[in-house]
């Protein structure tokens, strides 16, 4: 039997580095807001996962109009957003049913393909927990006050999500305060002493954070 299975689509983001008086997620992509793209993308996964939205309670009435604006179909559960990205997941945990794999996935991502979410949740099937990585091309250095000096760039990778975990795991590690540490699920969870598993990434699941963000995310979904 399949392993019962959620997401938690958290969407707190601001217009401010886009330049835009819209929240990045709602801005329109290929037509359509941003954030239709990671609800479609899980929901085609398993029409039956169970999907939680969420969001600044000031968007509420927002979202809601674009839904009906766009006949957007995909069952969701809507969730009050906190004042950081931990509190947003903690307030979408509440809204969550007795599940044995929790995925938790950043709005701002649309790219995430069906493909790729079903090599995570195999993963975390697997080891227990799944989080996606992809290796730095590029040369790193790191700096402290007036030094810096380069970095060995193979032992270091960008985390994306979809972060998976079981339901026990990543509802206990929730249940502890907020610290600034705290940059992504993973980084929560591993407070509990459990060890990550690092799974494949996916470079063209690029996180839309300033305006060109947004056409290179044209660029890759037009090359489908």
């Amino acid at each position: 039997m399949k392993t019962s299975r959620s997401v938690i689509i958290v969407a707190g983001g601001s217009g401010k580095r886009m330049n835009s008086d819209v929240p990045k997620q709602f801005l329109l992509l290929n037509g359509k807001p941003i954030l239709f793209y990671s609800l479609e993308a899980f929901h085609h996964f398993n029409p039956n996962i169970h999907i939680v939205l969420v969001l600044p309670e000031s968007n509420f009435d927002l979202w809601k109009s674009l839904c009906k604006e766009y006949n957007f179909p995909i069952k969701h559960v809507l969730a009050k957003g906190g004042k950081t990205r931990f509190n947003s997941v903690k307030s979408g945990l509440k809204q969550i049913p007795h599940t044995e794999l929790i995925a938790i996935h950043d709005g701002a991502r649309p790219l995430i393909s069906k493909e790729n979410i079903s090599v995570l949740f195999e993963d975390a099937e697997k080891y227990g927990n799944s989080v996606p990585s992809i290796p730095i091309n590029e040369s790193v250095r790191i700096f402290q006050e007036d030094e810096n000096e380069i970095m060995d760039r193979s032992i270091i990778c960008i985390i994306q999500t979809p972060q998976i975990f079981k339901s026990e795991d990543l509802k206990k590690a929730y249940q502890q305060s907020y610290e600034v540490r705290f940059t992504d699920d993973a980084s929560v969870v591993e407070t509990l002493g459990l060890k990550i598993h690092l799974s494949k990434g996916d470079p063209k699941n690029i996180k839309i954070t300033r305006s060109p963000d947004l056409k290179i995310a044209e660029v890759l979904l037009n090359s489908h």
